[in-house]
């Protein structure tokens, strides 16, 4: 395993962290974790040098948190760092901040947190934040040895990154970052405005909720295929990331053994200088064409869900950007009308997914694209 340096820390992070967001479920049901196999993953990660375990409150129905700790047992603990969130859209005052970060501490049954963020940061929760003076309670927190270091998660423009990134000494930000995101929120020119503060940058959605780890497209497969050295889309766009100095650790939300086991070997290979310049120009040209065919800029973290409606809004985004992107309007179709509850033309506009969305998409618009998409 390669390591980086953690912002101004004194801690080298494994370029490689895991993402307890999409563990293995049972049944289908995104709350019931498989904990055998989870635990399984998370300690084979361990063993084999990852140091950074990051999730959330919120990750299957706050049970991610739960089963890292147990992964955590047997003195795995001391092993890694944990990073977890506080789900700031659930804090009014700063007894409600006290009260879940002391709930995540007994999920997680640690006495302490190595890296705290505020979780999914756009102008909204930001302007909250800052009228009930969370940095008192935040340096309440290191002071008291609950969280060690603070930070936080982005989703919102470029402007109101730098505004947060400015408003106080934070030791690292996360933000999402790949091959098609490159002005894409923070974007590149975040990440590199963050590391030149001295902040530690995670990046979160590396393959944009597993549309990068898919079988690609004709047109990109034909681009991929013109490179002299023969990688996976997977191995390609970690190695994108990691090619860059900015960036400390790429977090991957692998659900299976064989997803850990690949994404270590690739995190042992590559570095900050892997790329040429020639490939780094087959990445743009890749990831301009990617652009070209996608519809909808979905990463199903399931935010949205549960719909009022009953909506499967992530599922109805999945198959419209399918149907476009790989020209398989007939079997999409098939699928969407199998679904009659689920499908897109149920939505009533009431807006309670566009309010948790944490790519800011214009839902209710899209819900209707994808109607009338389907209803050719």
């Amino acid at each position: 395993m390669k390591y980086r340096p953690f912002g101004k820390t004194d801690f080298m992070v494994s370029a490689l962290g895991f993402g307890a967001m999409r563990l293995p479920v049972l049944d289908g049901d995104y709350s019931k974790i498989d904990e055998d196999r989870a635990i399984e993953m998370l300690r084979f990660a361990m063993d084999s040098g990852i140091n950074y375990i990051d999730t959330a409150y919120v990750y299957h129905g706050g049970n991610s948190e739960v089963v890292v700790g147990k992964a955590l047992k047997g003195g795995y603990r001391e092993k890694v760092k944990i990073a977890t969130k506080l789900p700031v859209w659930d804090v009014n005052n700063l007894d409600d901040a006290d009260r879940i970060l002391d709930e995540q501490l007994k999920r997680l049954d640690t006495g302490y947190i190595d890296f705290y963020l505020l979780h999914a940061l756009n102008k909204n929760h930001w302007k909250k934040l800052k009228q009930i003076d969370i940095f008192k309670w935040v340096e309440k927190a290191i002071s008291d040895g609950r969280i060690k270091y603070i930070g936080f998660s982005f989703h919102d423009d470029l402007d109101t990154f730098k505004e947060i990134v400015d408003s106080y000494k934070w030791t690292f930000c996360q933000i999402q970052y790949n091959i098609l995101n490159r002005n894409y929120q923070a974007g590149e020119e975040g990440l590199k405005y963050a590391a030149s503060k001295g902040l530690a940058v995670v990046i979160m959605e590396p393959l944009l909720g597993g549309r990068l780890a898919k079988e690609p497209p004709r047109e990109i497969k034909e681009l991929w295929d013109k490179a002299a050295v023969k990688r996976t889309p997977v191995e390609w766009a970690l190695a994108w990331l990691w090619n860059q100095k900015e960036v400390s650790v790429v977090l991957s939300g692998m659900s299976t053994l064989e997803q850990v086991k690949e994404n270590i070997k690739y995190a042992e290979k590559y570095e900050v200088g892997s790329l040429t310049a020639e490939e780094l120009d087959l990445v743009e040209r890749v990831a301009q064409k990617y652009n070209e065919l996608r519809r909808v800029n979905c990463t199903e973290c399931k935010y949205c869900m549960p719909c009022p409606q009953g909506i499967d809004i992530p599922w109805n985004f999945s198959i419209y950007n399918q149907a476009s992107m790989y020209n398989m309007f007939e079997e999409m179709k098939n699928d969407y009308l199998k679904k009659e509850k689920e499908r897109a033309e149920n939505c009533v506009e009431c807006g309670v997914c566009e309010t948790k969305c944490p790519q800011n998409l214009p839902i209710r618009q899209l819900l209707k694209e994808v109607a009338a998409y389907f209803s050719k």
